[in-house]
């Protein structure tokens, strides 16, 4: 089993604290709501979003993916932290066993954060991955994080 090791950043005039509630401990019910033509639901397959909590994010028709599954590692309401793993999912394209992403909001400037990302991309047995299918999870997850920090800048009483 391979493993490549990804580490991406943005900044952002959102404070820590609210890009965390909105993008971790919430995404659940705005990433639905924010990106409807592309997620379709997430939901809740086993406990409640403390370590060990399975989320389910089915995707729509629009979506080259029907679903991805992942499990809460470590989540840290304090310090805006959170490490999580996709466990099953045609995301993973038959290639990947799992993915590990570890993210962290940290205070940057006045009122805004930097937001780190490390993914960890672990290879089935004998199979290369290659460069593209990693920059294109990146983007996407790049993405999702910048329309809920548009949708906080508009909405700047969300998720004080």
């Amino acid at each position: 089993m391979g493993v490549i090791k990804v580490s991406q950043s943005f900044r952002t005039k959102v404070t820590p604290s609210r890009m965390f509630k909105a993008l971790i401990l919430d995404s659940h019910n705005l990433c639905p709501q924010l990106m409807f033509s592309s997620i379709k639901s997430i939901d809740f397959l086993q406990g409640t979003g403390q370590p060990g909590t399975i989320k389910q994010m089915n995707f729509t028709d629009a979506s080259p993916f029907n679903y991805v599954k992942h499990r809460i590692d470590e989540i840290d309401e304090e310090k805006f932290m959170c490490k999580y793993t996709f466990i099953e999912g045609d995301a993973l394209m038959d290639k990947l066993d799992h993915i590990t992403y570890d993210v962290k909001f940290e205070p940057y400037g006045f009122g805004g954060c930097i937001c780190r990302i490390t993914s960890e991309y672990y290879t089935k047995e004998n199979v290369e991955i290659k460069e593209e299918d990693i920059e294109l999870g990146k983007d996407r997850a790049i993405g999702m994080y910048e329309v809920v920090e548009a949708y906080l800048l508009a909405h700047p009483h969300a998720y004080n």
